[in-house]
């Protein structure tokens, strides 16, 4: 696929939007659970931490009205970026001892990084063709893990090193930083936005996933991360209880798991646009077993092979979202852009999270090896799904 300078300048942008997401909500992914633990507390505290990720499902709620603001995409998305960096700013003030405001901010912050999402999916549908959307989700979750590197690997580094404050007042300053290209370039036209009751539609999901295929689009996108989300959200507080330093989850989980996630979405991407989004959904959701299954030997034998565990893990995980994500991109309708990836990504989301909230419960009770089994059975679910959906090139359908 060849990439024309058109391509470039829009997916150039797409990372640097997804990049401002990615930063705060690599904190709140990396970051947090390590504090916590570090803080004294339980495993069952910190997998219900995930529930401050619920702006990230409840979004569609607010998605119509999102997605009928009239005037290009910018409108929205410069103003929730400099809200995210406020934001950050007041969590530079925050103690990490004082749970309580800490938890607060973190909420906000994903309040308002779910809210510019809505915009910016609204953008990236919009603006790239359906063959440019397969490198178009690549760079996108390149751009959203580079923010985590950030956000989650280097900050987490950086907090013995240059305090608290310094570290949470550089990312508001690198957010600020991303947010220059929206705003000096050419605003990007917008197709017609659909009527007001047609986008109504993401508030009701059984009018939303009515018609063919559409319940087993809904499962879909239910199961395809369920068993990756459970088992991968209680690695950090493993890798605390094996005796790991701050800065050492930091620069493995955060800078080189990271890093691989960076590079699986980019090929992630390559792969769907030049083999088709059922080939890579069932490729990628065949390669997330070993990679689950890996976590729990590093329970039961220790970390000594951490580190090609963790970049494997990153690096398929990267590519199954970059996949998923471009199937999404296909099943908007025109002139509801926002609205249709967005109530396909809350169903994502709420998956996940719930996935996640559990996941304390089972580590303490089955233990980490258990836990990273039942992770793996979940994970079989996806194949069969993926294998059962209906071929074609129209809504609901995998090419």
């Amino acid at each position: 696929m060849s990439v024309s300078r058109g391509t470039i300048g829009r997916i150039g942008l797409l990372t640097t939007l997804y990049f401002a997401q990615g930063l705060p909500f690599g904190i709140f992914m990396q970051a947090l659970p390590v504090i916590m633990r570090r803080e004294g507390q339980s495993l069952e505290a910190i997998g219900l931490t995930n529930l401050l990720a619920l702006p990230w499902v409840l979004k569609f709620l607010w998605a119509p009205a999102i997605d009928r603001i009239a005037g290009p995409r910018r409108r929205v998305i410069i103003p929730l970026n400099l809200a995210a960096a406020g934001l950050l700013l007041a969590l530079a003030l925050v103690s990490p001892g004082s749970l309580v405001p800490l938890l607060v901010t973190v909420f906000l912050c994903n309040l308002v990084a779910a809210t510019q999402d809505i915009a910016t999916d609204g953008l990236a549908v919009e603006s790239l063709p359906a063959e440019e959307r397969g490198l178009g989700n690549g760079v996108q979750v390149a751009g959203y893990r580079l923010g985590m590197v950030l956000g989650g690997g280097v900050l987490v580094q950086l907090f013995d090193a240059w305090g608290w404050f310094t570290s949470f007042a550089s990312a508001a300053a690198a957010i600020v930083l991303v947010t220059a290209p929206l705003v000096l370039l050419p605003a990007s036209p917008r197709p017609p936005v659909g009527d007001r009751k047609t986008s109504l539609q993401a508030l009701r999901w059984d009018r939303w996933f009515a018609g063919p295929g559409g319940p087993a689009w809904f499962g879909l996108l239910v199961v395809y991360k369920l068993g990756d989300s459970l088992g991968t959200s209680m690695v950090k507080p493993m890798l605390v209880d094996q005796g790991l330093t701050l800065g050492e989850i930091g620069g493995l989980m955060g800078v080189w798991g990271s890093v691989a996630g960076l590079a699986g979405a980019l090929l992630g991407g390559f792969l769907v646009s030049s083999g088709g989004r059922r080939r890579a959904l069932l490729a990628f959701a065949l390669l997330q077993l070993p990679t689950l299954a890996a976590y729990g030997w590093i329970a039961h034998a220790g970390p000594d092979l951490l580190v090609p565990v963790v970049i494997a893990e990153h690096l398929v995980s990267g590519m199954a979202t970059a996949a998923l994500f471009a199937a999404m991109m296909d099943a908007c309708r025109p002139g509801h852009a926002g609205s249709d990836y967005t109530v396909q990504a809350s169903v994502v989301v709420m998956a996940q999270g719930l996935a996640a909230t559990f996941s304390g419960y089972s580590a303490a009770t089955l233990g980490y090896e258990g836990h990273f089994a039942l992770a793996v059975a979940l994970a079989l679910v996806p194949i069969f799904v993926v294998s059962r959906m209906a071929r074609g090139d129209v809504r609901f359908r995998l090419a």
